[in-house]
């Protein structure tokens, strides 16, 4: 039994296959060694073992996504372990190799859940394209993953940061300069400023941008249950967990994830959190296997990490790994004069996908626009228009009723100056959003383009304030 030291800074080979394990076990050792010297200068870690219980030992201490089994092992066929594999919930892909086949033991082996087949004696060419077929395969698995959550997903992302003002400029050139290099960077701003817009401009921008971008919305996530979904867990690390399953830091594997609402994670993940970070590898809940990191980690906010700090709600080592780079959004309000071109924006995205007729924004109406200060940022102005199209027609002072509707019980600590300006502008806001729906937490909270977690957060700060 032997392995491969894996390289500490794991990349795509030249190859284009970012299989950071694969287990070759065979009883020959001729033929072990030709499969890792052959794979070795292509994939990032290769290992090799004798006997299915050889194999089992390695599976147990490291994270495997490629095993060339050969069928006819001393003891334990490769059939049978691989069936066992299986049930024990093992997910990788399998090539399965064989110098005695016929057709009932090759559909014996596809039954089992090998991903290929094939006979010996082969040449390189042939093992090197079973591989290269088995990574398309993982690829498009993770991909088609990743796709079904942004799909699913009520927060779309699409639009793209529009902008032409000095702000933007400037933004726009930043984000370029921090695309092209790995480093993880934190993006704040107030709700609605386009933070994940960014976090995706970041990934699009970057060597990365063929790989996948995996959003997370940490408040939107059980906390007992978010450290799986992130690292993934062992079969019976807990109740329920009836089969291995990998999580979404596997699934942005070559590419970047992105964690938005950062401050909502448990103390305790951002332990494991921060443990990634420094060591570039993960650990799924229950299990003992390290599994290398090929992933750039974006993390965005819209409240101050630094005041959480202070509050002992946030890990101080684990907010300077995150701020290497601190991109700040400007408010709308910083920025009035891209009004107009967002709104157009907006009016020619929304009206196909509405099946409505585009409407005009008059010289007096567009006024109004300029001058309200948007506490609900680009959000809401997308908001608006997408509200206008639906109605029919522009109705600028419906903004302007909401900003002046008194506060719910919340004037006399305003104007105590308990809060800042900013805070009571988004307090009645949100406020002001839930009355008109009649305190309904989960439609104001996708009025508002936040979870219900924050929002129900928000409310409990100011009920015992």
């Amino acid at each position: 039994m032997s392995a491969n030291t894996p390289p500490t800074s794991p990349e795509k080979s030249a190859e284009g296959w970012p299989f950071w394990s694969i287990l070759v076990v065979d009883d020959e050792q001729g033929m072990r060694n030709f499969l890792v010297k052959t794979l070795v200068p292509r994939c990032q870690f290769v290992m090799s073992a004798g006997s299915a219980e050889e194999g089992a030992e390695l599976l147990r201490a490291n994270h495997v996504d490629l095993i060339i089994l050969d069928i006819s092992l001393p003891g334990r066929s490769g059939v049978a372990w691989l069936k066992d594999l299986r049930d024990q919930g093992f997910s990788g892909e399998v090539i399965l190799i064989t110098a005695f086949a016929d057709l009932e033991t090759a559909i014996e082996a596809l039954r089992a859940g090998a991903s290929d087949f094939i006979l010996k004696p082969f040449r390189v060419p042939q093992i090197l394209n079973a591989v290269k077929h088995c990574y398309e395969r993982s690829r498009l698995t993770r991909e088609n993953y990743v796709l079904r959550r942004e799909l699913s997903s009520s927060q779309c992302a699409s639009d793209g940061l529009v902008g032409t003002s000095p702000a933007m400029t400037q933004l726009s050139h930043t984000l370029r300069r921090v695309a092209a290099v790995n480093s993880t960077v934190l993006l704040q701003g107030e709700s609605g400023t386009g933070k994940e817009l960014g976090a995706r401009a970041l990934h699009d921008l970057s060597p990365r941008a063929k790989g996948p971008f995996v959003p997370v919305n940490c408040a939107a996530m059980s906390p007992e249950l978010i450290e799986s979904e992130l690292f993934g867990h062992a079969r019976g690390a807990f109740t329920g967990a009836n089969r291995a399953r990998d999580g979404l830091f596997f699934y942005a594997q070559g590419g970047t994830l992105f964690l938005d609402e950062v401050a909502e994670l448990p103390l305790a993940v951002q332990a494991s959190l921060l443990r990634t970070l420094e060591d570039r590898t993960i650990r799924p809940v229950g299990s003992e296997q390290l599994v290398p990191l090929n992933v750039r980690i974006l993390a965005a906010t819209n409240r101050s990490l630094a005041d959480e700090v202070t509050a002992g709600r946030f890990r101080k080592d684990l907010y300077y790994r995150l701020q290497v780079v601190d991109i700040t959004l400007p408010p709308l309000r910083e920025h009035k004069e891209d009004i107009p071109g967002l709104a157009r924006h907006f009016m020619s995205q929304l009206t196909p996908l509405l099946g409505v007729a585009p409407l005009d924004i008059g010289d007096a109406d567009m006024a109004g626009l300029m001058q309200y200060d948007w506490p609900g940022n680009v959000r809401e102005l997308r908001n608006f228009v997408e509200r206008s199209l639906i109605l029919g027609t522009v109705n600028v002072s419906a903004l302007y009723a909401v900003a002046t509707r008194p506060l719910i019980g919340a004037t006399a600590a305003v104007s105590q100056g308990s809060t800042t300006d900013l805070q009571a502008r988004e307090k009645q806001h949100i406020l002001s959003v839930l009355d008109s729906v009649q305190g309904d937490k989960t439609r104001a909270a996708q009025l508002l383009g936040i979870s219900r977690r924050t929002l129900e957060r928000r409310c409990a700060e100011w009920a015992a304030a």
